[in-house]
């Protein structure tokens, strides 16, 4: 197939462009607008014959439709997605979110392009930390800031253009990615930066927020079979089982990387801040036949930590911006 992947610069679609190249012989456009999140040298050593790349936002509409003609299916992981940042302006989560999915609904339904939407699990709320439920396909949406509520107004849009248009869309809703090219204004990476760069890592509140962690390479797997596999029309949660609490997950990224488990700090929490998630994503292991590969979260967490010791010329530039955005507002 020809592909499109929007947003295939940034963390999780540049992880999944390395995994088609890597798993099939389909080939690749890259559509990305290239803002702080996007970053060029995530797709270096890619064959320069399976993978193009065009730099261009999702709501150019004339641009959208071109690509769109040449292309056998889209995937769409572009958008807005730090929920601090949609605290202090929520206008570009909007625009990208809302604005882009609806101007590449309208491209997929001129050109019947098979398309699957990228989502999150943050468009369910959260849970109480001694809930054993889990979100799953019919969670009732419950977003808690400006970043999760257009997330939740994207998916809406496509489940609306599904039923009213028939454009031919899955959707998939993943708990929290790590891994490889993930910028370092996010969790796990900024603690692992901050280690090597000899500053105590910080900790919203308490830390006891959990989230349901996944390395972006089961993401990437779990995306291709439901492009490749999905019913039209369904979504499926994608989840590796990884439970943890913030705490946790700062004092083992600590211990795995020499120091003492306790050499963290504690900031103010953030306003919003979800207690819990945590994904059943048994319809999409019983349904189409998807497995985790990467199941020991402690061995997915150290090899994270040696790409990021092994690439500071990829994350150095946006460090000392990022350090000094948290700095203003005191974390």
């Amino acid at each position: 197939m020809k592909l499109l992947v929007t947003g295939g610069a940034g963390f999780i679609g540049s992880n999944f462009v390395h995994h088609v190249v890597e798993h099939t012989d389909h080939r690749v456009t890259v559509l990305d607008a290239l803002t702080y999140a996007g970053n060029r040298a995530s797709l270096a050593g890619l064959p320069a014959d399976r993978v193009a790349f065009v730099h261009g936002d999702i709501t150019d509409a004339a641009l959208v439709d071109g690509l769109f003609a040449e292309t056998d299916a889209v995937v769409h992981y572009a958008a807005e997605s730090h929920n601090d940042n949609s605290l202090d302006d929520p206008r570009p989560f909007l625009e990208t979110n809302i604005v882009g999915t609806y101007t590449l609904l309208e491209a997929a339904r001129r050109r019947d392009v098979r398309f699957h939407h990228i989502s999150t699990d943050e468009v369910y709320g959260d849970l109480e930390l001694d809930d054993p439920a889990r979100f799953t396909e019919t969670t009732p949406y419950n977003p808690s800031s400006p970043y999760s509520s257009t997330k939740a107004g994207s998916d809406l849009l496509v489940r609306a253009w599904v039923r009213s248009f028939g454009v031919q869309v899955t959707i998939s809703n993943c708990s929290n990615n790590y891994g490889p090219y993930q910028h370092v204004e996010k969790f796990i990476p900024r603690q692992i930066t901050n280690i090597i760069r000899g500053i105590r890592p910080r900790l919203y509140g308490a830390g006891q927020n959990v989230r349901d962690w996944i390395h972006a390479d089961d993401h990437s797997s779990a995306v291709l079979t439901i492009l490749e596999k999905g019913r039209i029309g369904e979504t499926y949660l994608i989840g590796a089982d990884g439970e943890r609490n913030n705490k946790h997950v700062v004092e083992l990224i600590l211990s795995l990387m020499g120091q003492d488990p306790d050499a963290y700090d504690h900031v103010a929490d953030r306003a919003g801040h979800d207690l819990r998630y945590a994904i059943d994503s048994s319809k999409l292991r019983t349904e189409l036949g998807w497995e985790p590969q990467f199941a020991d979260f402690e061995a997915g967490l150290a090899a994270t930590i040696d790409w990021y010791r092994e690439n500071e010329s990829w994350w150095a530039p946006a460090k000392d911006a990022t350090e000094a955005f948290y700095a203003r507002k005191g974390q």
